[in-house]
């Protein structure tokens, strides 16, 4: 989608009957203003704007898409009667990708239009690839669960919202038990199948609005927003139920089968001040769990009751 904005009607006319014998849809707006207002409504791939103009001239109308963050590249030509070499660097300057000089031809125009087209398909090809990296450094590659890198910024906005509304939050740390002594009997093409497999069930336990990671190496971790110690704790045991009837054969374990222990902690009010000392009440709480002989689920010692 191609937005012209000019404020001479014969010049608006041509360019847009330019822009529509190119092969795209044209947006027209008769001054500065009008034209930002219908870039932040319809987001176009390339603006081809008028230098003066009521309102925002062209140059203010650079520098403002410009200021504005955005995933995809807005392709700026700039139309101006003004071609000296000062004002041709002035527009770039202002984040002009391009410049015509009126009156329009409209062919210079479609062979401008060319261009903007192959640079804002590279810079949607870029943005593509930055989100698709994005998403695996923040993916663990054996269990396709979230990464501790993802965990960092989700729990950081988590602990940051629950204290700013006064809403609590859970978190359970789950880790699989005698995991060593599986991988010394069975193999570590075999660990890592049982690990994705305790991902998965784990994943399948979960609300849609929690988040399941990969904590590192046989320990995950279970953000829960929203959820009391007790709705969380039946959650869990539901957890430890399934991985139970995975029916992983371990004769390295006293159950014979591959189980996994859980620790509880929750985020209350005006009490923790940091994401971390939630977290680190989980991993006493999980602690615990191992030390009462594993296969079960504790809360955090200074939330009972």
């Amino acid at each position: 989608m191609v937005l012209v904005a000019d404020d001479d009607p014969g010049s608006l006319l041509v360019a847009k009957a330019a822009v529509e014998r190119s092969g795209h849809d044209c947006l027209t707006a008769g001054n500065g203003d009008e034209a930002w207002a219908m870039y932040l409504e319809h987001q176009p791939d390339v603006v081809v704007t008028d230098w003066m103009m009521p309102g925002l001239d062209g140059l203010a109308l650079c520098r403002a898409i410009r200021a504005r963050a955005a995933d995809l590249y807005t392709y700026i030509v700039l139309l101006t009667s003004q071609g000296s070499r000062n004002d041709v660097l002035a527009g770039l300057e202002a984040g002009a990708d391009d410049y015509v000089t009126k009156p329009l031809d409209p062919f210079v125009l479609h062979a401008r239009l060319l261009v903007a087209r192959r640079v804002t398909t590279l810079h949607a090809d870029l943005a593509h690839y930055r989100k698709v990296l994005s998403q695996q450094a923040r993916t663990d590659p054996l269990t396709g669960l979230n990464n501790r890198l993802k965990l960092n910024e989700d729990l950081e906005q988590l602990h940051a919202r629950s204290q700013r509304y006064q809403e609590e939050y859970c978190l359970a740390m789950c880790d699989v038990d005698n995991f060593k002594s599986y991988n010394d009997i069975y193999g570590h093409q075999a660990g890592d199948l049982a690990l994705r497999a305790v991902g998965a069930v784990l994943a399948k336990a979960a609300r849609s609005s929690d988040g399941v990671y990969r904590y590192g190496g046989e320990e995950f971790l279970l953000v829960l927003p929203k959820q009391s110690q007790q709705g969380a704790k039946d959650m869990l045991k539901r957890a430890l139920h399934a991985v139970r009837t995975l029916d992983i054969i371990h004769s390295g374990a006293p159950t014979g089968h591959l189980t996994i222990s859980a620790g509880i902690s929750a985020f209350t009010p005006g009490l923790h001040a940091e994401a971390d000392s939630v977290l680190g009440e989980a991993d006493a709480a999980l602690y615990a769990a191992k030390s009462a002989g594993r296969n079960r689920v504790e809360l955090a010692p200074e939330r009972r009751g």
